[in-house]
């Protein structure tokens, strides 16, 4: 039985999200509801995703005719016009600049009071990368990583979470004892994975569940 989970800003759009995915209508579809998720502040701050796991039933796999997919309208035009009214509500001026490679968009933000949009951490650009990434499941028929960075916030942040990493696994293993690092979104978890994929005195793993997974690096 073919079955994918999918995350959407409600679980409608979670749903549709997985039947686009699995190439099925609802009809041949098995929904169960694994989360409903929450609204936040502004739609950015507190909020959870809804997530549905969505099955195709078995005695529809054979029979599935094949689904029309209709064009795309431009849905790297459309996460564009997303992300600046989400930035509109902060009062802000801020130019938003697309740029797309192969299957990776990023929106590069440029402006007056830019730490506004960064916040604490990166924690507001993160937010309103996550609801971009969400609404560009809405927009197109093909998989698309949406990137939002501000005049080069995500090249400081990845050589400052490289620089973090390498010192707390020289503390690990010094002291022969697990390390954990705060919680953080799965992208900034991977520099860190992979910065210390190569070191032979230390191993890193994952824990928790979203939105509060951190890393643990621990001694060999």
């Amino acid at each position: 039985m073919r079955q994918i989970t999918a995350t959407g800003q409600t679980v409608d759009e979670a749903v549709q999200s997985a039947l686009r995915q699995l190439n099925i209508t609802e009809d041949q579809a098995q929904i169960e509801v694994i989360d409903e998720g929450k609204k936040g502040l502004l739609g950015l701050f507190g909020s959870k995703p809804a997530i549905v796991k969505v099955a195709q039933a078995q005695e529809s796999v054979e029979e599935l005719p094949a689904k029309e997919v209709e064009p795309e309208e431009d849905p790297v035009g459309k996460i564009q016009q997303y992300v600046e009214k989400i930035i509109a509500e902060f009062e802000v001026e801020v130019n938003v600049k697309a740029e797309v490679e192969q299957n990776v968009v990023t929106l590069q933000l440029t402006g007056e009071k830019i730490a506004l949009l960064i916040g604490k951490r990166g924690q507001t650009l993160n937010a309103i990368q996550y609801l971009a990434q969400l609404a560009m499941h809405q927009y197109a028929d093909k998989y698309y990583t949406v990137v939002v960075d501000a005049e080069g916030y995500r090249e400081r942040r990845r050589e400052t979470l490289i620089s973090l990493a390498d010192r707390l696994a020289d503390r690990a293993s010094q002291t022969k004892r697990d390390v954990k690092i705060e919680p953080m979104p799965s992208f900034e978890r991977k520099v860190i994975h992979t910065a210390l994929q190569n070191r032979k005195d230390v191993e890193t793993d994952s824990q928790g569940t979203e939105p509060n997974r951190y890393v643990v690096i621990k001694p060999k």
